[in-house]
């Protein structure tokens, strides 16, 4: 039964290329993507194996750590765990709960992360070529480490998916644990430069080698060092880890069963809402219905959440403070793109702007609105308080063309990519931890290729917007200002009337593509 269901997933899998010719292109992709990390990984590894002993063991323990905290809280609120073997499809077959078990752990390794993360942890004895036994015992604590991210995965996702499942809760969630992963990279880096950053990293790896997350990896720096009590003390930590989540999944999948999480959600009666206060316009009922959208939907309210996080975390990122200027128009290139799945999001209910008649360019116009009206609004918050905070007011021109050139420009692209490629995406009031099929491959094409277009698209102005902060140029400030607003409005108007031309022509069929994910 256990290579039944992984046939199983892999026959699921397969079927999902054929689709359409960007599923293909986006495992490709993401093959390629995959085939770097663990090349750099395993590099990594075979270069740790001459550093000290000491260096050795943090690096493993401290970056193993993250990796299995990675696998446990990321799925809870970002990507979900793939639910392409859904627990519940298996009730009326009668599956032993043992084999259901090991069959979903292992077919939940099946695809990039999994296969990244279960090679890259059997290729630790790399970093231990020089010493056998220690070796010996990475290839061990590294098997122990991938049943740990799977496991551990599945049992938090599933014994909180009733308290996650609720929407305010989930909202706070993803505001609170997606935000740090996101800028974990300058977090990081400020750590690293500062004085005490080797003493650090030891006293970090010090504590993490004796908890869940920390102590497969911890196992074979204690046989290194000959400490064989702190290798047997930390080997049990990992099997009490694997075992302890093993039964949570097991319980949380028994209540899943019987009391399956509900896909529905509560709604009250609001009055006219938004509706009552936009013009009486094709484009003015569209604005009011993304408006409502932006205030009650957390798939956007995420994008609003982003925001003031992040001129803090680049405050910390850098010594002087100086990388706190870029919040702007990082600000404004997350709100602007925010709106590039709007038609994804839409699902079915798309079919009402086809039955109006609703031309392509009046949607566009009604969403770019919402997000545009609320992206300047941040914008503007944002460059004038980091301007203030460094103070740097020779530079508030240029910064104020980058951000609204950025904004203008991001929300021309996304309104191009968004009537573009559809792909599923989970709808409001479902269970946040399932992740559609099919939906990584084309999301992942299409959200590259239209950010490779904004910034292509923006690259003068902020090319102009490096000199004239770099320089301290006013004159160069000013002409990026200029500059800015001028392409960004191009680019805005020319996205959004080859984005309405596409709606006029593909509505049904993208109507079409929607119902079929459904």
């Amino acid at each position: 039964m256990v290579a039944h269901l992984v046939r199983l997933k892999l026959t699921l899998l397969r079927n999902g290329l054929r689709r359409s010719p960007w599923q293909v292109v986006g495992v490709v992709l993401g093959a390629v993507y995959g085939l770097s990390v663990l090349a750099l990984a395993l590099a990594g590894l075979f270069a740790l194996g001459f550093a000290d002993e000491d260096v050795r063991a943090d690096v493993l323990v401290v970056a193993g750590s993250l990796v299995v905290l990675g696998w446990w809280v990321v799925p809870l609120v970002a990507f979900g765990v793939d639910a392409t073997l859904d627990p519940r499809r298996f009730v009326t077959f009668g599956v032993p709960r043992r084999d259901l078990l090991v069959g979903l752990t292992l077919a939940g390794l099946i695809g990039v992360p999994g296969l990244v993360t279960t090679l890259t942890a059997l290729a630790t004895p790399l970093a231990w070529w020089r010493d056998p036994a220690a070796a010996l015992a990475a290839l061990v604590g590294g098997a122990l480490a991938v049943l740990a991210c799977t496991v551990g995965a599945r049992a938090t996702t599933t014994s909180l998916a009733p308290v996650i499942g609720r929407r305010r809760v989930r909202e706070v969630a993803a505001g609170l644990a997606i935000l740090p992963f996101l800028f974990l990279g300058p977090i990081l880096s400020a750590v690293a430069e500062g004085a005490s950053s080797v003493e650090s990293l030891r006293s970090v790896a010090d504590v993490l080698a004796w908890t869940p997350l920390g102590a497969p990896w911890a196992v074979a720096p204690a046989v290194a060092a000959g400490d064989w009590t702190a290798a047997l003390v930390r080997l049990a930590v990992a099997l009490v880890t694997i075992v302890g989540a093993t039964r949570v999944w097991s319980w949380a999948l028994d209540r899943t069963l019987a009391e399956p999480v509900s896909a529905g959600g509560d709604s009250r009666a609001r009055g006219l809402g938004w509706f009552a206060r936009m013009p009486a316009t094709p484009t003015g009922a569209v604005a009011a219905r993304a408006a409502t959208y932006w205030l009650r939907d957390p798939r956007y309210a995420i994008a609003v959440a982003i925001v003031p996080v992040i001129p803090v975390l680049l405050a910390i990122s850098s010594p002087d403070g100086t990388m706190v200027l870029i919040a702007g128009p990082a600000a404004a290139l997350t709100v602007g793109w925010s709106i590039s799945a709007d038609l994804a999001y839409d699902g079915t209910a798309y079919a009402a702007h086809l039955a109006s008649p609703l031309r392509g360019v009046a949607d566009r116009w009604g969403r770019v609105a919402v997000a545009g009206t609320l992206g300047l609004v941040v914008t503007l918050v944002l460059v004038v308080g980091t301007v203030a905070y460094v103070d740097r007011w020779d530079t508030l021109p240029a910064l104020l063309g980058a951000s609204v050139g950025l904004l203008l420009t991001a929300l021309g692209g996304a309104s191009v990519v968004s009537a573009a490629v559809v792909y599923p995406v989970q709808q409001p009031g479902e269970n946040p931890f399932g992740t559609k099929q099919g939906a990584s491959a084309a999301a992942f094409t299409s959200q590259m290729a239209g950010f490779t277009a904004v910034a292509a698209l923006a690259a003068p102005t902020l090319v102009l917007a490096l000199l004239a902060v770099g320089r301290g140029s006013a004159l160069l400030g000013w002409v990026t200002l200029v500059v800015g607003v001028a392409l960004g409005a191009v680019a805005l108007v020319v996205g959004v009337r080859l984005g309405g031309s596409m709606l006029d022509r593909r509505g049904p069929d993208l109507l079409q593509r929607m119902r079929a994910f459904t």
